[in-house]
C-alpha cells in the first residue's frame, strides 16, 4: 500500500477529523481566556492590590549594556519575568476550571440518560386482537391471489 493511500485513509477517518476541529476550537478557546485574563481580571487585580501590572514584575539578572554616546543597546537585559508567569498561571487556572466546568455537565447528561425510565413498551394484543390480525392477513392473501 502506497504511503499516499496510507495517509489519507489515516487523514479521513472520523476520529482524527474530529481531534483537529477540537484542536481548533481549542486554540480559538485559549485566544478567548488569555484575552479575559490580561483585559479583564489581571487590571481588576491590579486595581485591587494598588494599582500593579503583573507583566512589569521581573527579576533582573543581568543588567543592558548600552553605549554611552550612542546610547545603544550593546547587550539586552536578561531577565526572569515572574509577572508574566503569574498572568499565565490564572490564564491556566481559567481554562482548567472551563474544562472542569463542562466535563461535568456532560457527565450529568450522560447520568440523566441513563436514569431516564424505559419508554413502555406497546401491550401485548389479547387473543381477540391477535386472532383478528391472523384473520386480516389470510383476507389479504386470498385478495392478492
Amino acid at each position: 500500500m502506497s504511503i499516499i493511500k496510507e495517509f489519507k485513509e489515516f487523514a479521513m477517518r472520523g476520529n482524527v477529523i474530529d481531534m483537529a476541529v477540537g484542536v481548533v476550537i481549542g486554540a480559538a478557546f485559549g485566544k478567548i481566556i488569555s484575552s479575559l485574563v490580561d483585559d479583564i481580571i489581571m487590571p481588576l487585580v491590579g486595581v485591587a492590590t494598588g494599582g500593579m501590572n503583573f507583566t512589569d514584575y521581573k527579576w533582573v539578572i543581568q543588567q543592558a549594556v548600552v553605549d554611552g554616546a550612542t546610547k545603544e543597546v550593546l547587550k539586552p537585559e536578561v531577565t526572569l519575568n515572574w509577572g508574566t508567569w503569574i498572568q499565565t498561571i490564572v490564564d491556566f487556572l481559567i481554562v482548567a476550571f472551563c474544562i472542569f466546568v463542562a466535563i461535568k455537565a456532560i457527565n450529568q447528561l450522560k447520568r440523566k440518560e441513563k436514569d431516564a425510565p424505559e419508554p413502555e413498551a406497546a401491550p401485548e394484543p389479547t387473543k381477540e386482537e391477535a386472532l383478528l390480525t391472523e384473520i386480516r392477513d389470510i383476507l389479504k392473501e386470498k385478495e392478492a391471489k
